[in-house]
């Protein structure tokens, strides 16, 4: 019986244990122990940086140059020339040219200072000769410029549209005077029958042993200078000044490699007869594929610049086809020199055929278009325009010889 009593007291220890055991994991599944809440922050998408690639920067691409003058920019005290596109004294560049008038008949040649003219107009007179118009730019440092000789309408209109102050000497013949004394017109004439406000300073004579006096009177630059302030001319171009050419930019050149060659220019054909004022004396050009140049001939001889000796010579030629007319028995001739007509240019030893266009008034140049419409592109330098008598113009002859 003893050792019943140990037993079943042991038995009670054991379930009284158990009983507080049980008791704890119960208290323990009812109240969990806290732990620390993590605390996160919402981020406003502007916040978000996406990664940015670095990019690399593109090469400077260099702009292709320009293949014409755009604008004229002074460089060193020069600029670009309306007339022949070469870089010239700003002075120079910047005031309006003179334009004046030369016989080209051979009782008068050599001419003197025609080499710095830009432009050189050559036109059919009465007789069925030709008679220059020389426009300068560069002639401060010239003496003087000539023989002189008198006007001719359609000389006066070219004059205009390159907005030239216009220098002749001789009777004011019909068909002139009204024009060139237009109180809108810039003129310097000698005092001659027709001429309204004449400028005797800018004129005089010059000895010629040989010559007929017709042939020894000059423009002397001094003069000139004095006369244009006299009567109170502006030299500066007029706002709306238009250039009469195109030129290529400086170091290119305008090769036309596709077109025609011709090293010899005829403006009245190889023999000279029915050539509607280029017959008289037979001028024509020949072409030198070494330095670019048209060489002037006439009469069968090189035609010389008294100023230095040497034969005339120009960058472009061109043939502008013009209607003309007789105009009464004195043998006076008229030209449209306005409105449109053929042309061809010769450059660089290329034919480029195409028309001139002139529509926007007297102060206006003619304008020079290819076949297809597109301005022909001159190369720099000085350019000889002859008036070509469209009723004559199938007598104009080029090629290769």
């Amino acid at each position: 019986m003893k050792s019943t009593k140990k037993k079943t007291s042991k038995g009670i220890l054991l379930i009284c244990i158990l009983a507080l055991f049980l008791a704890g994991c119960a208290k323990a599944q009812e109240e969990p122990e806290e732990r620390p809440k993590l605390e996160i922050e919402p981020i406003e998408p502007e916040d978000l940086e996406e990664p940015v690639a670095e990019e690399e920067e593109p090469e400077e691409e260099e702009e292709p140059a320009s293949f014409v003058i755009e604008e004229r920019v002074e460089k060193d005290g020069k600029i670009q020339s309306y007339l022949t596109g070469e870089w010239t004294d700003v002075k120079q560049a910047q005031r309006r040219p003179i334009a004046v008038m030369i016989p080209n008949n051979a009782p008068a040649l050599p001419q003197y200072g025609l080499s710095r003219a830009g432009i050189i107009y050559e036109a059919p007179v009465e007789g069925r000769i030709t008679r220059l118009m020389g426009v300068f730019e560069n002639f401060d440092d010239l003496d003087r410029i000539g023989p002189v000789r008198s006007s001719r309408d359609y000389y006066v209109y070219q004059a205009m549209g390159y907005e030239a102050i216009y220098c002749n000497w001789g009777l004011a013949v019909p068909y002139v005077e009204e024009l060139i004394n237009r109180p809108n017109y810039y003129n310097v004439s000698a005092a001659v029958v027709g001429i309204h406000n004449p400028a005797d300073e800018a004129y005089g004579r010059h000895k010629r042993p040989g010559y007929a006096t017709e042939f020894t009177g000059y423009l002397f630059i001094d003069g000139l200078f004095k006369a244009v302030d006299r009567l109170g001319y502006d030299w500066n171009y007029d706002d709306a000044y238009v250039p009469p050419f195109l030129f290529v930019a400086d170091d290119m050149r305008a090769e036309y490699e596709d077109n025609e060659e011709a090293s010899y220019v005829y403006p009245g054909g190889k023999s000279g007869k029915n050539s509607g004022g280029y017959g008289a004396y037979h001028p024509y050009f020949e072409y030198n594929p070494q330095d670019h140049l048209y060489y002037r001939y006439q009469d069968g001889k090189k035609q010389i610049d008294e100023l230095t000796g040497e034969q005339l010579t120009v960058r472009n030629v061109v043939f502008q086809y013009c209607r003309g007319e007789v105009r009464d028995s004195h043998d006076y001739l008229a030209f449209g020199v306005h409105g449109e007509g053929e042309a061809i240019v010769f450059t660089n030893g290329k034919v480029i055929k195409g028309t001139w266009k002139r529509f926007d008034g007297d102060f206006t140049p003619a304008k020079f278009y290819d076949e297809a419409g597109e301005e022909i592109v001159f190369n720099q330098g000085s350019t000889w325009i002859c008036n070509i008598w469209d009723e004559y113009g199938e007598f104009v002859e080029y090629g290769q010889e």
